[in-house]
């Protein structure tokens, strides 16, 4: 059917356009004189390239979008440039381009597709180029061209998308801290936080007697021969901090600082030699096992950039669910942006269960915490859950004294 509309409306303008010049021609041999006939040959012209544009094929036309990087950092401007080959000459009047992409970035950035109106004129390679000046977190991908051209009495116009598809992702923007292990805080006072004991068996500082458990791959064979008994290496020990970070993805203006700043406290914590985990319920539960390592970041970063505010479940859900999951004792950091009184008695019972309680409150920027929230805040100190405020674009005073509520 829709086939048959479009054969009907191009055989109309056939047929408008075979009246315009028998028209004119009428006028011309009716009237005659100099500006009855130069009126005629005026319009001929425009009436040949009518027809003429109306057998030319848009299939020769190739076009190419070209991304500079497929990874950015959210904030990051982005330059798109675009290239349109053919293999004839023909004349264009006009040429108008529009890209599509994914709604996420066209909202986001509230933006319409982005279009160009181009003269290419008899040019075989021609292009322009469009720039999104703040790309927004997520996975963005741009799908098709939609280019039209026509003629300059607008009855002839031709329509033709193509397909091409091109996807970068943009991870969550973070702020370099500098992150230091805090000590437990109770009633009692201050008292070291538990952290898990690990040898470094990259230097030896001396030698000891064998004990039951040692790796074969430790034993001192030179001191063993000279001793007569078995005698193993002796590392220096350090100690190292597990952290479990529990992200809140509940809908809250707030959540992009969320986001941003559990992007800058993982890397923070990797960066310092640390391992840590991660926990997001949104459409789905995503769960990160306790590791270290530039993979885990990617890891980690890639997850953060399509993470969205979808979760169906209070924080205080998520903590009851799954807080007692994880078997060993670790430092638990929860970022979130909503505080409650069951929030707080979750965390302050995991707590008690599993290792220490920090609590980061995302607050916006100049933000003053309410009195519902200070009387929270206090509550939470008294049942040894640490919680600390945190404006946007104040990020690197998260781990400073100044920052803490007691």
């Amino acid at each position: 059917m829709k086939k048959l509309f479009r054969l009907i409306k191009k055989a109309w303008k056939f047929v408008l356009l075979f009246l315009l010049i028998l028209l004119t021609f009428s006028y011309a041999m009716f009237q005659g004189g100099f500006v009855s006939w130069f009126l005629f040959y005026s319009f001929l012209p425009f009436a040949i390239y009518c027809v003429a544009l109306s057998f030319y094929s848009m299939n020769e036309l190739e076009v190419t979008r070209i991304i500079p990087k497929t990874d950015y950092n959210a904030g990051e401007q982005l330059k798109v440039t675009v290239q349109i080959k053919r293999s004839k000459g023909f004349p264009l009047f006009y040429l108008l381009m529009e890209d599509h992409m994914n709604e996420g970035l066209k909202f986001a950035q509230h933006l319409k597709p982005p279009k160009a109106l181009l003269l290419p004129g008899m040019k075989k390679e021609f292009s322009y180029e469009y720039i999104i000046h703040e790309l927004p977190r997520g996975e963005h991908f741009f799908e098709t061209f939609t280019l039209k051209i026509g003629d300059p009495l607008g009855l002839f116009q031709k329509e033709k998308t193509f397909e091409k598809e091109s996807k970068i992702i943009v991870y969550p923007a973070y702020t370099e801290l500098l992150y230091r292990p805090f000590e437990n805080q109770y009633d009692q006072g201050l008292t070291a936080s538990r952290e898990r004991v690990q040898r470094d068996t990259s230097m030896a500082v001396g030698v000891r007697d064998y004990q039951p458990g040692d790796r074969f791959s430790w034993i001192n064979w030179k001191a063993s021969a000279k001793r007569g008994e078995i005698m193993t290496k002796e590392f220096e020990q350090r100690q190292s901090h597990d952290v479990f970070v529990v992200m809140d993805c509940v809908p809250d203006k707030h959540f992009e600082p969320v986001v941003s700043f559990s992007a800058s406290l993982i890397r923070a914590i990797l960066k310092k030699g640390a391992q840590t985990g991660l926990l997001t319920i949104s459409r789905e539960r995503a769960s990160f096992p306790i590791r270290g390592g530039e993979q885990h970041l990617q890891e980690l970063f890639y997850h953060l950039a399509k993470i969205e505010a979808k979760s169906y479940s209070a924080f205080d859900k998520v903590l009851e669910t799954d807080g007692l999951f994880i078997q060993q004792a670790v430092s638990f950091m929860l970022v979130t942006a909503q505080l409650t009184k069951p929030l707080i008695e979750k965390a302050s019972f995991l707590g008690q269960r599993k290792g220490s309680i920090t609590l980061f409150l995302i607050k916006g920027q100049k933000e003053a915490p309410s009195a519902n929230e200070r009387s929270l805040i206090s509550l939470a100190n008294a049942r040894g859950v640490r919680v600390i405020m945190i404006h946007e674009g104040e990020f690197t005073s998260a781990f400073s004294e100044v920052s803490m509520w007691s």
